[in-house]
């Protein structure tokens, strides 16, 4: 019996170490704009390259739908992002195999949204992108009308552009996404756009999956994801705050995280931040800013490096969301105890309580 081929393809913009299993193929997006990586490229034959900054790593995706045919059964996947088994591992070729046999697509699992939709993209996008992607929906394909504007607003979605199936069923669906993309394109324009909204098609592929997906039935399944790195861009900003909270600059940290988060909005979301880190930064700006408000030492007072203070805060927050205990005062006394044996102050156990909501505004 022939075995199928797999090939997963490791979308990347940048060197990394990729999975040692041959399985595994790195194919550099953009290539067509930059720098040659030493990987295979999204440059040759049909191709749209050179559009990398609108599409992301579709560039790559439609290259392999348009000059790839050497495989049976084909996975895109990212740099520093995996589809991954439930115990961590990274999947092989049996395990794709054996899912496959059952599913007819491994995605992400779909990410739970506090708001609908519609409402999340226009938060962070020109909502007037994703109406028109709506009215191309229905002028091209009529019978997905009803079921997009249904979706659009519920609070889930597929992401990454992450997915595993059959070179075929891949095929129909690129067939039907860029049929769509590049006529929203066509009637869109993108003129002043950041680097991050400039990425308009790659973010409205995402949602296209999750309605491909469900009108035409599929039964998928929905893997864990896994993360090999944080992305650079985190690390740059951690770096930054850093050098901020040695220098005791408040004002300036928090204007510095302001500005990269109106650039990058994306930098809180769980696939960017995967420790958190940023998270608690925006924590600690607010809780200086409390403490000195209150004429009290603050955090970045008391001498701590930036991985102590981001550990302080870590188990601070742990043991406020752990603290199970009805009474107001019992409960006082337990978190004024916390504070006499650790290096924190009563307000900004005041500020934790308050963002895991188990306290009204400090």
């Amino acid at each position: 019996m022939k075995r199928n081929k797999v090939q997963i393809f490791t979308m990347t913009h940048k060197a990394f170490t990729p999975p040692p299993d041959p399985m595994y193929v790195p194919l550099q997006v953009g290539r067509a704009c930059h720098e040659a990586l030493g990987y295979m490229g999204d440059h040759t034959g049909e191709h749209i390259s050179d559009l990398n900054a609108f599409y992301s790593e579709l560039t790559g995706v439609y290259w392999l739908w348009k000059n790839y045919s050497d495989t049976d059964i084909i996975g895109i996947c990212h740099y520093r992002r995996y589809l991954i088994a439930e115990d961590g591992h990274l999947y092989g070729q049996k395990d794709i195999e054996q899912l496959l046999s059952r599913y007819d697509m491994i995605v992400t699992k779909k990410l739970e949204l506090r708001m609908p939709y519609y409402d999340g993209f226009a938060s962070t996008h020109d909502e007037k992108d994703l109406v028109e992607t709506e009215r191309v929906v229905a002028e091209k394909y009529p019978e997905y009308a009803a079921l997009f504007h249904e979706m659009v607003h519920k609070k889930e979605t597929y992401f990454a552009n992450m997915m595993i199936c059959s070179k075929e069923l891949y095929d129909a669906y690129c067939t039907w996404l860029f049929d769509i993309l590049f006529e929203v394109q066509r009637r869109i324009d993108t003129t002043g756009y950041d680097n991050y909204r400039k990425r308009v098609y790659g973010f409205l592929s995402e949602f296209l999956l999750t309605v491909w997906i469900v009108k035409n039935g599929l039964q998928v399944y929905e893997s864990c994801v896994g993360m090999s790195s944080e992305k650079s861009e985190t690390e740059e900003i951690k770096q930054a705050l850093s050098a901020y909270f040695s220098r005791q600059d408040v004002p300036g940290a928090k204007q510095y995280f302001l500005q990269q988060l109106e650039k990058r909005p994306d930098v809180l979301m769980e696939a960017s931040d995967i420790r958190g880190e940023l998270k608690l930064c925006m924590q600690i700006i607010s809780t200086c800013e409390y403490e000195a408000k209150n004429q009290e030492q603050t955090m970045l007072q008391r001498g701590l490096s930036f991985d102590e203070l981001l550990r302080q805060m870590k188990n601070l927050n742990r043991f406020t969301d752990e603290l199970e205990e009805a009474d107001p005062m019992r409960r006082q006394q337990k978190l004024q105890a916390y504070v006499n044996s650790h290096p924190v102050s009563m307000t900004a156990a005041e500020i934790a309580g308050f963002v895991l909501g188990k306290q009204k505004n400090p």
